[in-house]
């Protein structure tokens, strides 16, 4: 853990195309007082150019968690987390799948692709709490959710 992250809100790269899911998973956090801040990207292009700090997000914070829809335009979430994981300077990021379906689990399992962390949407606190927990990087529940 590095004395940058101690203290300072957690950034957040949600990448959904719904407005309605995103409203609720940023209230999800909101109700559950996650000292955080959530940049919102609407399709897998995005998601990538802002990941990249690329264009108009040159100046965009490093996510300590992406929160990624599997169904977005342009290029869908499979296709992000291919991206994401095969990149040296992103695949450390903890990556948790926002779905409405199982088969997405199974599809991702089967092609080896590392998560996480799945949720279901929409997404409740104690929903987001259990995925932040089961982080195979133990350091982030200290740092977002202190005694």
């Amino acid at each position: 853990m590095s004395r940058e992250t101690v203290g300072r809100a957690m950034e957040i790269l949600l990448v959904e195309d719904d407005l309605e899911d995103a409203r609720m998973t940023i209230e999800a956090l909101e109700q559950g007082d996650v000292k955080c801040r959530v940049s919102l990207v609407r399709d897998g292009e995005e998601a990538m150019t802002f990941l990249r700090r690329e264009g108009v997000f040159r100046r965009a914070p490093r996510p300590d968690l992406i929160l990624l829809d599997m169904q977005l335009p342009k290029l869908d979430g499979r296709e992000v987390l291919t991206q994401i994981r095969a990149d040296e300077k992103l695949q450390g990021i903890p990556v948790v799948v926002l779905t409405a379906s199982q088969v997405h689990r199974a599809i991702l399992t089967g092609q080896g692709l590392r998560v996480d962390g799945f949720m279901t949407k929409p997404v409740s606190w104690d929903q987001f709490v259990g995925a932040v927990k089961t982080l195979r990087r133990g350091w982030l529940d200290e740092i977002i959710l202190p005694e």
